[in-house]
């Protein structure tokens, strides 16, 4: 009877995929996606299908978690190479016969409209770990150079398309794997110090530097209009400054406890652009006030912290520095999404994880916590 019960029970078949999950990585996750769909219900429930296709791109987005930590990062390191020639390919493909959409080239007809941006985000930092797991024991300083042309190689075409939000995170999730593989600081703070300088000069001479007429270079000149906005949003308060203005407007409006589920006047009243996108967490912070934007940076900061604590664990180099870049990843979308919102960094596009509307997003995230979710389980599994 005994045999024939383990025979067809069917949780004995099951939990061999669930053993080694991390469960406190799961559990941020799983409180950040049910704030993420509190939020859209509210805030896109008059938009369309927007809530409907937010919670079908979540269980996509889960689904394809549950299936890349089922592959170890041995196999997960052996498709480092392919996928950043891939990656690289692709966006060689966009600068040559890509889809152009208000002013930029960022996508790709293959049968259906793919953005190969995108793939880059995790491509970036596999093909980086690869890349010192293969040296471990012998870098040289030539062999960060390489690095460096690694990450700047997909960062121009990327940039040229234009798409200032994705080349920062680029270079961050990149950064980070360079930084993590032992970056000597002196390499690190001369350049962090210009451009504390620079800022202090940019702002400086503000007025004559955003003058009618001037042209910088280097910069598209939307660029250099989202810089300029960000010193001064009242220069123009209903054209490029209208996103900021209304965004730090229904921040400041929610104050300590916030107006109330689907009480938003800034948002449910149209006066937040993007409000189930880019613009999200003005509407998460009108309704939910700073009580609610003090969770929300708390399910964060778990998020991050038990990332980094996977990567301190992971059993190789190369384990230790994906885990490590994936995690900055979450920190730099979320950094710089509640940035631009709150009036302190440039409007980027860069969506707030679990949060954002946006099914390319999605997927990337649930690709970034599946492999985040394989070395955890890799390292359990060892030490089993």
């Amino acid at each position: 009877m005994a045999h024939q019960f383990g025979k067809t029970h069917p949780w004995r078949r099951i939990t061999p995929w669930f053993r080694g999950f991390d469960g406190p990585l799961a559990f941020a996750v799983f409180l950040l996606a049910c704030a993420g769909l509190v939020t859209m219900y509210s805030v896109g429930y008059d938009h369309g299908s927007r809530f409907e296709d937010h919670g079908r791109n979540m269980l996509l987005a889960g689904t394809i978690m549950f299936v890349v930590a089922q592959i170890p990062p041995q196999r997960l390191m052996a498709l480092a190479l392919p996928l950043y020639l891939l990656g690289v390919a692709l966006l060689i493909a966009v600068a040559v016969f890509g889809i152009t959409k208000k002013g930029a080239q960022r996508w790709l007809n293959v049968g259906v409209t793919i953005q190969p941006s995108e793939i880059l985000k995790i491509a970036v930092p596999l093909m980086l770990a690869w890349w010192f797991q293969k040296r471990e024991g012998q870098l040289r300083p030539l062999d960060f150079v390489v690095a460096l042309l690694l990450l700047a190689l997909p960062i121009a075409l990327i940039i040229k398309q234009p798409d200032l939000g994705t080349g920062l995170l680029v270079l961050a999730a990149g950064m980070s794997v360079i930084f993590f593989a032992g970056l000597s600081w002196k390499w690190i703070v001369p350049p962090l110090l210009l451009g504390v300088v620079g800022i202090g000069l940019l702002v400086g001479f503000e007025p004559q530097l955003c003058a009618d007429g001037m042209r910088w270079p280097v910069l598209h000149d939307y660029q250099q209009q989202r810089i300029c906005t960000l010193l001064d949003p009242s220069r123009d308060p209903l054209g490029k400054g209208f996103h900021i203005i209304q965004g730090m407007i229904a921040i400041g409006s929610g104050g300590f406890w916030g107006k109330g589920f689907m009480q938003g006047t800034q948002t449910h009243l149209e006066f937040i652009p993007e409000r189930t996108t880019d613009f999200i967490f003005a509407s998460f912070s009108e309704e939910f006030g700073l009580v609610g934007n003090m969770l929300l940076i708390a399910g964060f900061l778990f998020l991050i912290l038990r990332g980094l604590a996977i990567a301190l664990q992971a059993p190789t180099l190369f384990s230790r520095l994906l885990a490590g870049s994936i995690t900055l990843i979450f920190f730099t979308y979320a950094f710089v999404n509640m940035g631009m919102v709150s009036g302190i960094l440039p409007v980027v596009g860069v969506p707030l994880p679990f949060v954002s509307y946006g099914g390319t997003a999605m997927v990337t995230l649930g690709l970034a916590l599946g492999i985040l979710m394989s070395i955890a389980k890799s390292k359990r599994l060892v030490q089993s």
